[in-house]
Order: C-alpha cells, then sequence, then structure tokens
C-alpha cells in the first residue's frame, strides 16, 4: 500500500472529512464535484458547498490504489481509496486508522457528534475565532446571544503554529459568557474572505448552530518571524536569576545586532512607570500590565521586547500574552524555576531574610503565592548554571523559533 504524508491544510482538511464536521462530504472531491464547486458553488448534485476539498498525490498513484494517509509524525491516520486523477489531485473517500494524536488543547478537539450530544435545546450561536475577541466584540457577541436566548459555542480556529493562542484566547473570551462552550476546529483559511466565511458557516453549521457570528479578523504583523515583534516574558521568584538572565539576553541581541531591543526590568519599571505603586495583589497586577502594555507596544512595531518581573500570578500572566497576540506579536514565556531554597540562599538583597522576620508582609514564596506557569516555553532552573549557559538556553529557543538569525 501507498504512504503519503499531505500538507498542512490537505491534513486539517482531512481532520474535518473524519470528524464529519465537512457532512455531507466522506472525502476528497471528483474531479466532477471540484468543478461544480469552483462554478456554482455547489457539489455535482446540487449540495451547496463553499470550496473544493483536494488532495495532491504523486503522479505515479493509479485510480484502484489504496494510500495510507500520515501525519508529519508518521503515525497512520486514514486510507484513501482513490477513485479517479485530476492531474496532480486525487479524489475518494477516506476511512479513519485511528483516533487522531493532538497536541496542546485535545480535550478541546471534539467532533460535531460529541458536542451536538451536549448542547441543549434550542438557539444556539456559534462564534468562529481566527484571533482573541476585543472587549466590543465580547459584548456584542454577548447582546446577541440574550437577543436570541442562546448557548455559545466558542470555536477557535486552530491552524499552524498560532492554533494554541487562539484557543487561550477563546477559553479566556469564555469566562466572561457564561455558559459557553469552546471547541477546537482545524479548519485552515482560505484566500478568498468570502469562501473563508462559508466555510466557516457551514462548518458551524455541522456542530449544531443555528446562528454564526464571525469573529474578526486578528491584527498580523506579516513576514517571518525574525521580523515579527516578540515579547520574551521571564517570570519567576525573586532571586531565581531571571534579571541576570535577561540582561545577559539583552546584551548579547545588542551585540549581535538585527533587532531592536527594549529591556523592562522588573525593578526598573517599579521605580519609574509604576512609582508609587503597594504591593498589594492589585497594585502588583497593575504593575504587570504596565509592563505587558509597554511590551506589546514595543511589538506591535516589529521590536523585540524582554520583560523580568516576578509576575506570581497566571491571570494576569495571562492577560500579557493576550496583548502581545492581539497586536500580532509572538510572546515567549520563561519561567525561571530556581527552588526557593536556593534563591533563599542566594537573597542578595536581603528580602527572604526579612519577609521570615514578618518586616515584608505579601512576600511572594514566603507569606505570598507564587502560582507556576504550565504554559511556559521554556523552564530554566539556574541552580548551578553559569549566565552564559542560561542566556544560552534562551538564545537556542529564540535562533530554533526563526526570532533571530
Amino acid at each position: 500500500m501507498t504512504e503519503w504524508t499531505p500538507d498542512a491544510r490537505e491534513l486539517a482538511d482531512l481532520e474535518l472529512l473524519l470528524s464529519g464536521a465537512f457532512a455531507p462530504l466522506t472525502g476528497f472531491l471528483t474531479s466532477a464535484d471540484a468543478s461544480a464547486v469552483a462554478e456554482n458553488g455547489t457539489l455535482s448534485d446540487g449540495t451547496p458547498w463553499p470550496d473544493p476539498i483536494t488532495l495532491a498525490l504523486p503522479d505515479d498513484v493509479p485510480p484502484g490504489a489504496r494510500v495510507t494517509l500520515k501525519d508529519p509524525e508518521g503515525a497512520a491516520v486514514a486510507v484513501l481509496t482513490v477513485e479517479e486523477r485530476d492531474g496532480h489531485h486525487a479524489a475518494g473517500p477516506v476511512k479513519a486508522l485511528d483516533v487522531p494524536a493532538f497536541g496542546p488543547f485535545a480535550r478541546l478537539r471534539r467532533t460535531p457528534d460529541e458536542v451536538r450530544k451536549d448542547l441543549p435545546d434550542g438557539e444556539i450561536l456559534a462564534v468562529t475565532m481566527r484571533g482573541p475577541l476585543d472587549s466590543t466584540v465580547l459584548e456584542d457577541v454577548a447582546a446577541t446571544a440574550e437577543e436570541l436566548e442562546a448557548t455559545v459555542v466558542l470555536m477557535p480556529l486552530v491552524f499552524g503554529e498560532g492554533g494554541p493562542a487562539v484557543v487561550r484566547a477563546a477559553l479566556k473570551a469564555s469566562e466572561r459568557l457564561p455558559g459557553s462552550t469552546v471547541v477546537a476546529v482545524p479548519l485552515a483559511p482560505r484566500e478568498d474572505t468570502e469562501i473563508d466565511l462559508e466555510l466557516r458557516e457551514h462548518v458551524a453549521r455541522n456542530y449544531g448552530a443555528t446562528e454564526h457570528y464571525a469573529g474578526p479578523a486578528p491584527i498580523v504583523i506579516p513576514g517571518p518571524p525574525h521580523r515579527r515583534g516578540l515579547v520574551v516574558f521571564f517570570t519567576g521568584l525573586s532571586g531565581s536569576g531571571k534579571s541576570t538572565v535577561a540582561r545577559g539576553l539583552r546584551d548579547t541581541l545588542l551585540e549581535r545586532g538585527g533587532r531592536t531591543v527594549t529591556y523592562l526590568d522588573g525593578d526598573v519599571v517599579r521605580r519609574l512607570l509604576s512609582a508609587g505603586l503597594t504591593f498589594s495583589r492589585e497594585d502588583r497586577d497593575l504593575n504587570i500590565r504596565r509592563i505587558g502594555f509597554v511590551a506589546a507596544e514595543v511589538a506591535r512595531h516589529g521590536g523585540l521586547a524582554i520583560c523580568a518581573p516576578i509576575a506570581p500570578y497566571a491571570s494576569t500572566r495571562d492577560e500579557v500574552r493576550a496583548m502581545a497576540e492581539e497586536v500580532g506579536a509572538d510572546f515567549l514565556l520563561i519561567h525561571v524555576a530556581t527552588p526557593l531554597e536556593e534563591c533563599e540562599r542566594r537573597d542578595r538583597k536581603g528580602l527572604y531574610a526579612k519577609a521570615r522576620a514578618g518586616l515584608i508582609p505579601e512576600f511572594t514564596g514566603i507569606s505570598d503565592p507564587y502560582e507556576e506557569p504550565d504554559d511556559a516555553e521554556l523552564v530554566l532552573d539556574t541552580t548551578g548554571m553559569t549566565v552564559e549557559r542560561s542566556v544560552s538556553t534562551v538564545l537556542n529557543l529564540l535562533t530554533s523559533g526563526g526570532w533571530i538569525r
């Protein structure tokens, strides 16, 4: 049996074919169907359909062949029975071989049957998302749902590296829409915006939607990673080494050149941007939001911002990530996970000793919690690690992701 690995868009379409999200389609389109769709937006039997769903195969795969379709890791996903060839494209039904293996947020990749079974009777408002929803859009969604007396289903359209960010945005939006459900759907974008909208509506209907709300297109800074804005956000306990590593990263990037670098150290920001704030939870959150806002503005214009606050609370870190992603920038969370015992041993500023003596209230790690990230792109323990090696580890992440050359 022939084996073949489709490209990213074809694999996304394959997943939707197998899940039933592209119903009534059960396979890649024949030439007659593809031609009919291209001409008048219907399948050859007259069923409305917005876009030809095709698969390219090597020329030496004949009609009648059975082809095992694999994902990039080599796992067999489905079998295609080739009914006909039209140039490079093959058509025919597909049959799943196994439950797909998903990455981040796998629990949210549910089939239409699974979702419809859990939805209540009545109106269903599906909101398809390719980026975050701002406050104005969220208010509009809430008002629409209230008017229709509808249950809201948020459908982040996950495709490519930005998929997890869209899911995170949907989960945050869900917190402001009581009773809403989040379902991740791997619908690849189409260049023709009208076709893209029609596909979104079709998939939403298969998930049980009676009404569809298309979220606005996200703000995107075009170009490869090394030309996009980036926020590198270090978080960790006092004394963990985050500021030292962040400064080392800044210095190295300035020596290398090629990026506009802005460094926002927690202590410096406290003296300037956040002068007058206390160390209450509310003021600490406000301090982090201010850092996030400045960093996002740097990244909005293609710059690279490095931040190194303690940032003990997950919800506030999520807000900063959202700020960056809303302007089309990339965001990397670096958790400097040096253990509390090592941080106390260093105690360069004498803060832990004062906190243990009760002289500093609400001190992170002692009398106030530090919520360890579960979404960090890099976890770094600097215990026994030189500054040079720590900086090199972060640089490797930036290089491998294409943010620096």
